[in-house]
């Protein structure tokens, strides 16, 4: 015979009653306006918020608009490069934290932290600063351009991927590495076959979260961009400075499906990795 289900005290039932209803409110508060956006952005309107209809006229708008185009393309090229590069930092820094003691480690893992803690407007002034007062030869001075866009994401970026590797570590087992040093393993073979794969949930999400970092960035894109680079949150900014218009709503919503595609993605191949390590 199948043992009875155990039934929850009144008590129980209650707390769990609550924290369903109250987790429920915070998601329909957090999620309800990307909802109302992402319905709008389908308007046969002119004005944002009021409906007349369905429409797709506003994402042919914006697929043959060029500025939003080009500022999207150099969004993504951006949030390209600094996500390599971002994940290849935060992946040594990680693990150069986590293995080695050496002098001043405390003030090396605090000053690794205060991209995370400073306030993004500190940190694009502080940028400005920099690029405006580096100097290579006489009268010869940093350009801004991408590059500076790029270098600062970075800045802010690998930070976050080396909370996430160090994080993932903490649960790694020392006594594989050992074990592998003893049968001849070396270092690169250690890394590559052991801690890698150990790693592999914490890189996705790391790169994950640095290029939708570095994606989303308006701040201390704003401070360091030229006039000439302008990139896609920059672009909506400056088309919001006039009114909320449903081409607007278009392209959040694309920039709101992006992020969701690429998190899917990376849920699916933790989960393969998780059934692969069972």
């Amino acid at each position: 015979m199948k043992s009875a289900k155990p039934i929850a005290a009144p008590l129980e039932y209650t707390r769990r009653t609550s924290l369903r209803v109250w987790v429920g409110g915070v998601l329909v508060f957090l999620y309800t306006p990307l909802l109302a956006l992402m319905i709008f952005s389908f308007n046969n309107s002119k004005y944002a918020v009021v409906w007349k209809g369905f429409s797709l006229q506003h994402y042919i708008k914006f697929f043959h608009d060029e500025d939003l185009m080009i500022a999207f393309g150099n969004s993504l090229t951006i949030a390209f490069f600094s996500t390599i590069v971002s994940l290849v930092l935060g992946v040594i820094s990680g693990v150069l934290m986590w293995r080695f003691r050496f002098p001043l480690k405390g003030v090396v893992e605090g000053a690794l932290s205060l991209p995370i803690v400073v306030p993004e407007i500190c940190m694009g002034v502080a940028m400005l600063i920099f690029f405006n007062k580096l100097e290579f030869a006489d009268d010869y001075y940093w350009p801004f351009s991408l590059m500076t866009i790029i270098l600062a994401h970075i800045t802010f970026s690998f930070p976050f991927v080396t909370v996430v590797i160090r994080a993932r570590l903490t649960s790694f087992n020392r006594e594989l590495e050992e074990g592998a040093k003893d049968l001849g393993a070396s270092e690169f073979q250690i890394f590559k076959d052991i801690l890698v794969p150990h790693l592999t949930p914490a890189i996705v999400a790391g790169a994950l979260l640095a290029f939708t970092l570095s994606l989303d960035d308006f701040v201390i894109t704003f401070f360091t961009a030229p006039p000439d680079a302008i990139t896609f949150p920059v672009k909506i900014y400056s088309m919001l400075r006039f009114s909320v218009t449903p081409e607007v709503n278009a392209a959040s919503t694309i920039l709101i499906v992006l992020t969701v595609f690429l998190t899917a993605i990376a849920l699916r191949i933790q989960s393969r990795n998780q059934i692969s390590a069972h």
